[in-house]
């Protein structure tokens, strides 16, 4: 599932495959980008913002994306078989002479003017993953709502980027919370947000996500995942309930004895 640390590293990919390279071709398969052509131009720089990429061209313009929830970006050398799913998936194809990238499933891809870029991502909070991380402006957007369920403001993009449906689940557990708890239950806020801030960076460069110190596959996570299976840390049964308005995207797990209240 793509959240912050998979956005995070999807970008370096893009980049180290892409920028400072003319591109040689450009299929962009969406209806409102059918006429676009980036071909000839430079990729300038490939940057994550929260869960949005913003892949800069020469001629100060931007191609955004957002893998949502099935989305992704591989990219393949010259001559490599493409294998992330059939052709009808492929939404955006960025090619030069050595490399090329192709995103499958993108429920968002558009083009803008480098300069608008606050249209679509202005609205974001401190990015967890990035140079203007502010844990203090994160904290104070966060508590702004103290009534809210825990678990919905964390994942609420404005309070702070990054946090998708696994991490939320793993940050209430490690902060002793209900996620359907309000956040004034929350005890110690800033740790949470320095918790958060280190289970990003350890998972950025990683593939299988980490939140335990377990080397065991099926123990790597406290609670996703793990619906009625035992808790790992006092046994209980963890339980699963949708959470949220888009309620079939956003399954929340939590141990009822190691997560009081809500």
């Amino acid at each position: 599932m793509p959240e912050g640390d998979t956005v995070w590293r999807t970008a370096r990919l893009l980049h180290e495959a892409l920028a400072g390279r003319r591109l040689t071709r450009c299929d962009l398969r969406v209806p409102t980008l059918a006429t676009a052509d980036l071909t000839g131009r430079e990729v300038t720089e490939v940057v994550p913002r929260g869960k949005h990429l913003l892949t800069r061209v020469e001629g100060g313009l931007t191609l955004h994306s957002h893998l949502r929830m099935e989305g992704a970006w591989i990219t393949y050398a010259d001559g490599e078989r493409w294998r992330g799913g059939p052709g009808h998936q492929i939404r955006a194809v960025l090619g030069n002479a050595d490399r090329t990238a192709v995103g499958y499933r993108l429920p968002v891809l558009e083009l803008l003017r480098t300069a608008a870029e606050d249209r679509i991502v202005g609205h974001l909070g401190p990015d967890l993953l990035g140079p203007d991380w502010d844990p203090a402006e994160a904290e104070r957007r966060l508590l702004a709502d103290p009534a809210r369920p825990l678990g919905e403001a964390l994942l609420d993009q404005r309070n702070l980027a990054g946090i998708g449906n696994v991490y939320k689940s793993e940050l209430c557990f490690l902060a002793g919370v209900s996620p359907y708890a309000p956040v004034a239950a929350l005890p110690e806020p800033a740790r949470l947000m320095a918790a958060a801030r280190r289970l990003l960076e350890a998972n950025r460069d990683r593939v299988a996500r980490t939140t335990t110190p377990s080397r065991r596959p099926d123990r790597r996570l406290w609670v996703y995942g793990r619906g009625g299976r035992p808790c790992l840390r006092c046994g209980t049964a963890v339980r699963k309930r949708a959470q949220g308005e888009t309620a079939d995207e956003r399954v929340t797990y939590w141990c009822p004895r190691c997560q009081p209240g809500g």
